[in-house]
């Protein structure tokens, strides 16, 4: 069957991933890139023998690019979409969907009106590791989840990152950095959110860029570095979550775990697809594994994208998707508003994961047989 030709736009650290992966995808071929910087797009096409390097405008209005993958900064990831959407292309974005929620509202709109598909990172859920946690919550392992916690402890990128400044401006910090793959897995698991409080602040000011020709540099921190809330689910589940840039030293918090009335359930890290999923039941003194729905590798970025061209093709919703996204991004902006509002905010978005779980590329190789 013909692969869907694609481009990149944005050619910095998480494209060489995006590039090797997709490298193997039977549904998607990357014909082209394009950076603000020239040199690194050219650098990407050599690594990966990409036929054409393109400025940003070019790629977006090229004849044959009918997909474009936007791998730019948070605070462009709106901008660029709305113009492949407006150019009559389909587009998978990196994580977050948008900074603002009217940004993130216009995608969404836009690419309704036009009939086109927007894809939205994370798409780690897919993994063995959240769909296989899936599986066991259907089958009643754990009983009624009624409670989780989810904790992401870290020190910051400036600390591996050579360019860490976007972290700290708005659209960054922990919570828009590695909220989308907790968040995103939660309600994959749990279901829609109904309302958070939460308590944010900027714990440790003063910072500098640890890594790299800038390091020394003084970074400005301007968006809160510890988010801690809890999320009431529609389900009448209750979830604290702290995600966290403050945390000096290595935390042994679990990643998240899911509370049953019939037990426990260990769910790996959400930022990788794969990871042992454990199961203590009420009364039990020990854990045990979780067989795994499928094999996978930790790091299969793409696969969202993936799943939305067979879910074009067989004319159904796809999984990592611009609902998804936005109920999400509705989510983080409510920890903030909640506490410098200091209240409960209702989210007025939802989103009703799919009822079938998800087995990975071979069962999309087989859907397309």
């Amino acid at each position: 069957m013909k692969r869907v030709k694609a481009g990149i736009i944005g050619c910095g650290n998480i494209s060489a991933v995006y590039l090797a992966n997709l490298k193997k995808s039977p549904f998607i071929e990357v014909v082209a890139v394009a950076d603000l910087l020239v040199d690194r797009a050219e650098e990407r096409a050599n690594q990966f023998g990409i036929g054409s390097v393109y400025t940003v405008d070019q790629l977006i209005h090229s004849q044959e690019v009918e997909l474009v993958f936007n791998l730019t900064v948070p605070g462009s990831h709106a901008l660029t979409d709305l113009a492949v959407l407006e150019a009559g292309k389909h587009v998978y974005s990196e994580k977050p969907l948008a900074v603002s929620l009217e940004d993130g509202k216009q995608v969404a709109d836009l690419a309704r009106e036009k009939g086109l598909r927007v894809g939205c990172a994370p798409d780690t859920f897919l993994g063995a590791g959240i769909q296989t946690a899936r599986s066991a919550i259907k089958e009643g392992l754990i009983g009624s989840p009624v409670a989780a916690t989810a904790f992401f402890m870290g020190e910051g990128p400036e600390w591996w990152h050579h360019d860490p400044e976007f972290f700290y401006a708005s659209g960054g910090g922990p919570m828009f950095d590695m909220g989308p793959y907790y968040l995103t897995a939660l309600v994959n698991l749990l279901g829609p959110i109904r309302r958070i409080s939460a308590s944010a602040g900027i714990q440790i000011p003063g910072r500098k860029i640890h890594s790299g020709p800038k390091s020394g540099t003084p970074l400005q921190v301007q968006t809160p570095t510890h988010l801690s809330g809890t999320l009431d689910f529609v389900n009448g589940a209750m979830v604290t979550m702290i995600t966290s840039f403050d945390i000096r030293g290595a935390s042994d918090l679990p990643r998240i775990e899911i509370y049953g009335t019939e037990g426990i359930l260990s769910v790996p890290d959400p930022n990788e697809f794969n990871g042992e999923v454990r199961l203590r039941k009420f009364g039990e003194e020990e854990w045990r594994t979780v067989a795994p729905l499928f094999e996978c590798s930790s790091n299969e970025r793409g696969l969202g994208a993936n799943e939305m061209i067979t879910a074009m093709r067989a004319g159904r919703p796809h999984r990592a998707s611009a609902e998804l996204g936005y109920h999400v991004l509705e989510a983080m902006h409510a920890f903030q508003r909640s506490s410098m509002e200091g209240r409960h905010i209702n989210l007025e978005s939802t989103y009703e994961p799919s009822e079938e779980l998800y087995y990975g590329t071979e069962v999309m190789s087989a859907e397309q047989s």
